[in-house]
């Protein structure tokens, strides 16, 4: 599975560059990062090999295909972040012909996945936390998903997203979801466990012990 940064902090992704497969950003996080949107995706891009996901802020479809098409021109591994609407989707398809990359965000439901593959979108990005936090159970869309996308044999790869703690990245692995984008507070995380800091402690302290021979 791969491993996305959910981040538009630069300092952020150089830290994993060595480690991550791409990067995704929405306006929040921009807004967070608190630098001009192009100048940070095009440095984002020169650190980041893989996809960059960059979302637009129209609502309509012509204003989204407009605006997918000057973010396009950015870099050649942008990816077009456009909202599951009507006028989305249709943005989606058009985009589709002009051979721009999309991800439909802001999924939460396996409906709404079907239709943005069926439009032609390359990645889907069900929100399993703001499912979770809303009474349902956002792995299973992500199991809906994925099990539709494997019946029809669609190509659209889907991107677990809203992403709370290291569980839901180890149930997108076990369920086979094509990636999982963590915030960096949880990709930190994935390093840690408990018995390892101990582990540790008792080898250097045990190591202490060990009679010293020479400089060495």
């Amino acid at each position: 599975m791969e491993i996305y940064l959910d981040t538009a902090k630069v300092e952020e992704i150089r830290e994993f560059a060595w480690l991550i497969d791409g990067v995704t950003t929405n306006p929040t996080l921009v807004a967070q990062a608190g630098r001009p949107f192009h100048e940070a995706l095009r440095e984002i891009c020169q650190i980041v090999h893989g996809p960059v996901s960059a979302e637009v802020v129209a609502q309509d479809e012509e204003g989204m295909v407009r605006e997918a098409q000057e973010l396009a021109r950015i870099a050649d591994n942008i990816v077009i972040k456009i909202p599951l609407t009507q006028e989305g989707l249709k943005a989606v398809k058009r985009l589709k012909a002009l051979g721009i990359r999309t991800n439909v965000t802001l999924v939460f439901s396996a409906p709404q996945a079907l239709l943005a593959a069926k439009c032609g979108a390359d990645y889907v990005s069900p929100f399993v936390g703001r499912i979770d936090d809303h009474g349902g159970d956002g792995m299973s869309v992500v199991a809906e998903i994925l099990q539709i996308f494997r019946n029809y044999e669609f190509p659209t790869r889907v991107i677990v997203a809203s992403v709370r703690h290291p569980g839901h990245v180890v149930a997108a692995a076990t369920l086979g979801a094509h990636i999982a984008t963590v915030p960096y507070s949880v990709l930190k995380r994935l390093f840690q466990h408990p018995l390892t800091d101990q582990g540790i402690a008792r080898f250097l302290a045990d190591w202490e012990k060990v009679p010293r021979s020479g400089t060495y």
